[in-house]
């Protein structure tokens, strides 16, 4: 049985919360919403859980899921090595709709998928989103859809597709950027843009000092 929590209102909103970490700490999913689309999440370091989340999408682990943090210092814990190009797009577009695909520390006992050694990383812009994180810590999240269906940009719209597969639904409003991440490759020697989305080529290529041409996957 799954319940949603309308994070409107402080009481439910605080029910909701308290649920969601019961929910993540057990094992089990929860659909959150971000600035960009709802997601749905998983505790980032339970495995069986990934597996779950996987499972509700109707995805495979050839497509890993990504990891949302709650502040710029997690990624030290997370990331082999933070180049100062990390960096310099951390500092400008977190927390916010951009998504850095970077080698991840050896060291970490996770499994997100065939990831291949990398991990995708983002900070989203959203209160109900960056809340939970900084209490339950990072959250391996992917958009709340069946895969090949739209991604939801509404509680009501993760629910109709995903339903009993997760736990908790966090409803907090209707997604204001209703469009997937940016996504930037920064594994090899050069920067690639994987996919366009809420942050353009072009100020990710400003930031960076390059130009736009240079960022593309061709």
């Amino acid at each position: 049985m799954s319940t949603v929590y309308d994070c409107g209102r402080p009481d439910t909103r605080s029910a909701g919360m308290s649920a969601a970490k019961s929910a993540l700490k057990a094992g089990r999913l929860v659909v959150l919403p971000t600035d960009t689309l709802y997601g749905i999440g998983a505790d980032a370091f339970d495995g069986a859980a990934v597996a779950s989340l996987l499972q509700a999408k109707g995805r495979g682990r050839e497509m890993p899921v990504p990891v949302l943090v709650g502040s710029w210092k997690t990624v030290d814990g997370l990331v082999y090595s933070v180049r100062s190009q990390t960096r310099d797009l951390i500092r400008a577009f977190w927390p916010g709709g951009l998504s850095l695909v970077v080698e991840q520390a050896p060291s970490l006992a996770w499994d997100l998928g065939d990831t291949r050694g990398t991990v995708m990383l983002r900070m989203p812009l959203h209160p109900v989103a960056l809340e939970l994180l900084r209490e339950v810590g990072p959250l391996a999240v992917s958009s709340a859809n069946v895969s090949g269906q739209p991604p939801a940009t509404t509680v009501g719209e993760a629910r109709e597709q995903l339903r009993g597969s997760v736990s908790v639904y966090l409803d907090g409003g209707p997604a204001q950027q209703a469009q997937a991440s940016t996504i930037v490759d920064l594994t090899g020697e050069t920067p690639r843009i994987l996919r366009e989305g809420a942050v353009s080529t072009g100020d990710v290529a400003d930031v960076l000092g390059v130009t736009a041409e240079s960022l593309s996957t061709q």
